[in-house]
């Protein structure tokens, strides 16, 4: 019995399902199939009731009181940051500064560490399969600095071409900068290898962890790498929720990005004094109810268990390819031996805004555009795709409908 036809007993997806109350609804009179995960996850109702209790019961400001409510409040966000640290593995909650999401933690990195060191001939070192926020941040201080941003190849399989990533760690690359798992392709790349190879250069690493930490566990001790960046929203959890590791050495060394608030030790007109990390990295009221429910949303992945999770999105992953195959002109991008399941493809004589319009009015919700990858799109000679995303509240009979309502819109556009 192979991948595709093997389905796993322990998981009860409709069991999971009861608990997302947005997937009952329809669109356009139609049963929601929503495949666009990979753009933002739906909550479970733990996660939308613990926001809403926060608001109900102890709304007040973080770290700033002493009165009962200011102290429930306190607790519950930073009981976020120790969830989320013991999520990831950070050797200590002070190594987690959090932020809105991954492009701010991106930019808290390239303004915070990387500018301060660049000089007129470094070099930053990213990929092909990058999205934007782990490529324009590095242009902007690149130009700032006089510095260059250099891309490590895919091949036509989507997969990186790790030796000349490890080719083009030359000495005047200065941080290197790679996606875990790539948002277009469901590419899993190699990461504890390339921190291995960065290392020995004494170049330091950051990824992107934006599409990996909904799917596998993460180490972030075990990979080894400098910079972990994650968003929220992504992983069940409200938007503006996100957080940057990072080693306590380098944020101890990086002076604030944002002034304000909260992230000071004294303030007077001839200088001042900043908090420990990674409060001094925090300015301002931070989105407390988001980070309440970040809490409960990584509660809830932890009563699954990710290697349920991973073996039910595996299985839909083999599952959707096997049934895309049947259509006829039918290309997918990104065939990696490692993915995620995300399934980026376009149909022959069709338009992906086109057809992702027409597959909204059968009720399926896919991505349509460049997914802010507009490098890949260029590699691979296409102005878009479109991307079925899953996740492991999906099932077997949503791929069935999205595949019959594929097949449907095609012969309208054909």
């Amino acid at each position: 019995m192979n991948a595709a036809t093997a389905i796993p007993t322990a998981f009860d997806v409709q069991r999971v399902r009861a608990d997302f109350p947005l997937l009952s609804r329809s669109v356009h009179g139609k049963p929601l199939v929503y495949f666009d995960n990979a753009n933002t996850s739906q909550k479970p109702a733990a996660v939308i009731e613990a926001v809403d209790r926060f608001y109900r019961e102890y709304n007040a400001n973080v770290s700033r009181a002493v009165h009962c409510l200011g102290e429930e409040a306190t607790s519950a966000y930073e009981g976020a940051r120790d969830k989320l640290a013991a999520f990831i593995n950070a050797t200590s909650r002070n190594e987690l500064v959090l932020t809105s999401g991954t492009t701010q933690a991106t930019n808290l990195v390239a303004y915070s560490y990387a500018l301060p060191r660049l000089k007129p001939g470094d070099a930053i070192l990213t990929t092909v399969m990058e999205h934007h926020a782990n490529i324009v941040p590095w242009q902007l201080i690149a130009q700032r600095a006089g510095a260059t941003v250099k891309a490590a190849p895919i091949d036509e399989r989507g997969e990186l071409i790790v030796e000349r990533f490890f080719e083009l760690l030359t000495p005047e690359v200065k941080l290197a900068c790679v996606t875990h798992v790539s948002n277009v392709l469901g590419t899993v790349n190699p990461v504890r290898e390339i921190a291995r190879e960065c290392r020995k250069r004494g170049i330091p690493l950051l990824v992107d962890g934006s599409q990996a930490v909904p799917h596998r566990p993460v180490d972030v001790q075990a990979l080894g790498c400098d910079f972990y960046a994650l968003t929220g929203h992504k992983m069940l959890s409200p938007t503006g929720t996100g957080a940057l590791w990072a080693k306590k050495e380098h944020l101890a060394d990086m002076p604030p990005f944002f002034g304000g608030g909260e992230m000071i030790r004294e303030v007077r007109f001839d200088g001042t004094t900043f908090a420990e990390p990674p409060h001094k990295f925090e300015a301002g009221t931070p989105n407390i109810a988001g980070f309440v429910g970040l809490g409960a949303a990584i509660d809830y992945y932890q009563s699954l268990g990710f290697e349920a999770i991973h073996a039910h999105e595996q299985d839909l992953l083999a599952f959707a390819t096997e049934r895309l195959r049947e259509v006829p002109g039918l290309r997918i991008f990104g065939e990696a031996a490692e993915k995620e399941p995300v399934i980026s493809f376009l149909v022959e004589g069709a338009q992906a805004t086109d057809l992702a319009t027409l597959l909204d009015l059968q009720g399926v919700a896919v991505r349509s555009g460049h997914h802010c990858a507009h490098p890949l799109m260029q590699f691979f000679g296409v102005p878009a795709t479109l991307r079925a995303s899953l996740a492991f509240y999906n099932t077997r009979e949503e791929v069935d409908a999205f595949v019959e309502a594929l097949v449907k819109v095609r012969k309208l556009l054909m």
